[in-house]
């Protein structure tokens, strides 16, 4: 009786991967809300299963975001701090580059469905909340309290202007890697 017990709780949990891979795949080819039909099609699963697993969306997207912080996990614990301090602020540019382009397609699904979605909206309070805790950490304790210097800074870091220079400026990842670089230096002028 326990090994069936077992092997219903492993195809359960395997199942649970196919929709969740099939959501993430879906997203990532430039579908922003994969219906129920196109998940199960994709997943080689039944609609029952689908629903069975994921009776509502916000169990799903918690899902995905649990799976997208897990493959990000490395790059965000990568030590930043150096001396000077400028050199871990410019690794921070890059590893926030990396990190921006591999979620991408899945912060552009995430930012359409944010309006309706409580977990999308807690979840990207917090990968706000964090990514200017980590830059407050980073900087020196006077460019951290200037509250004009930080916040030009937490913008010139973020997903946001990321997208912009990607999507609507059409840059590739080295030019617009290469622009939030230039527009740091810009920023910080002669400060060490």
């Amino acid at each position: 009786m326990a090994a069936d017990s077992d092997g219903r709780h492993r195809r359960s949990r395997e199942s649970r991967a196919r929709i969740v891979d099939a959501m993430i795949e879906l997203v990532r080819e430039g579908v922003l809300e994969p219906t129920a039909e196109q998940v199960s099609e994709r997943a080689g699963l039944a609609m029952r299963t689908v629903f069975r697993h994921f009776r509502d969306m916000e169990t799903l997207y918690r899902e995905i975001s649990q799976r997208m912080h897990s493959r990000i996990a490395g790059m965000i614990q990568t030590e930043l701090r150096a001396e000077p301090w400028r050199a871990g602020l410019h690794r921070m540019v890059d590893r926030r580059a990396r990190i921006y382009e591999e979620m991408l397609p899945i912060r552009l699904a995430a930012d359409a469905l944010r309006h309706r979605s409580r977990v999308l909206q807690d979840d990207h309070a917090e990968f706000v909340m964090v990514a200017r805790s980590m830059l407050r950490d980073l900087l020196p304790r006077d460019v951290a309290r200037s509250k004009a210097t930080f916040e030009a800074l937490d913008a010139l870091l973020s997903y946001e202007l990321w997208i912009r220079l990607r999507r609507h400026q059409k840059l590739s990842v080295r030019s617009a890697r290469t622009v939030i670089h230039r527009s740091v230096d810009a920023l910080l002028g002669e400060r060490t």
